[in-house]
C-alpha cells in the first residue's frame, strides 16, 4: 500500500527546498515567507532550521510583529466570517483546503482575492467572505466571494482549521512547535519582520 504521508512528506520538503533556494537571493527586494523551527534564539538573532533543512540566520528588529495561531474549529466559521483558505484545485473547479484560518474581525480584508501560495507545487490562497456553509458527503463546502469573483471550498474533516490573535515575544521559544516568519533585508542584514507562531507547541498548518 503506498504510503501517502511520506510521500506528501517528500513533496514538502523538495517545495521547501526549492522555495529557499528562490527566496534567499531576493531578500534585498522583497519580503519572503519561511517556515521551520527556532534553533537558536537571543535578544536580537534567531536562527531558523527551514523545513527545508537550511539553517538561516536572522535579525529581530524592536519592531517585529508576532501574531498567535490558536486552534478553532469548522462551527466557527459562518454566513460573514472573513477566512483565508491554502487550497489544491481540484478537477471540478472547486479548492480542496488544506487549511482554514478565521480572521478576527480587525483583519477583515487582508491580502483579499485568489493567488498562487507558495506551500505546495499549485497551491493556492483565497481570502475572502463566506457566503454559506454546506454539509456535503466530502466535507462542509464553503461558498466564498471576494471583490473579484467567488470559489467553491471543499473542507475535508482533516484539515486544521485556526484564527489569530495579537502574540508577543514568549511565542518564540527554541525547539519548539514550528513557526511561519516574513523576512526581508533591512541595513543590509536578512531580518525577520513578522512571526506567526502556536503556544505550548501549536503549529501553524504554513
Amino acid at each position: 500500500m503506498p504510503n501517502h504521508r511520506g510521500t506528501r512528506r517528500t513533496i514538502l520538503r523538495a517545495a521547501a527546498a526549492a522555495a529557499v533556494a528562490c527566496a534567499l537571493p531576493a531578500l534585498a527586494q522583497q519580503a519572503v515567507r519561511l517556515r521551520g523551527t527556532i534553533e537558536s534564539l537571543s535578544d536580537t538573532k534567531l536562527v531558523l532550521r527551514e523545513r527545508s533543512g537550511q539553517r538561516i540566520e536572522l535579525a529581530i528588529p524592536p519592531t517585529l510583529v508576532v501574531t498567535e495561531v490558536f486552534p478553532a474549529t469548522l462551527t466557527d466559521v459562518k454566513a460573514g466570517s472573513f477566512i483565508g483558505v491554502g487550497a489544491m484545485p481540484q478537477a471540478d473547479g472547486s479548492q480542496r483546503a488544506i487549511a482554514v484560518t478565521i480572521f478576527p474581525e480587525a483583519m477583515r480584508g487582508t491580502g483579499e482575492g485568489h493567488r498562487p501560495f507558495d506551500f505546495l507545487p499549485q497551491s493556492t490562497m483565497t481570502n475572502a467572505t463566506v457566503a454559506d456553509v454546506v454539509a456535503a458527503p466530502d466535507g462542509r463546502r464553503l461558498e466564498v466571494a471576494y471583490q473579484d469573483g467567488k470559489k467553491t471550498i471543499v473542507v475535508p474533516p482533516e484539515a486544521p482549521v485556526v484564527s489569530l490573535r495579537p502574540g508577543d515575544r514568549s511565542l518564540l521559544a527554541v525547539g519548539g512547535g514550528a513557526v511561519s516568519l516574513t523576512a526581508q533585508e533591512v541595513n543590509g542584514q536578512p531580518t525577520v519582520t513578522r512571526l506567526s507562531a502556536g503556544r505550548n507547541g501549536f503549529a501553524p498548518p504554513y
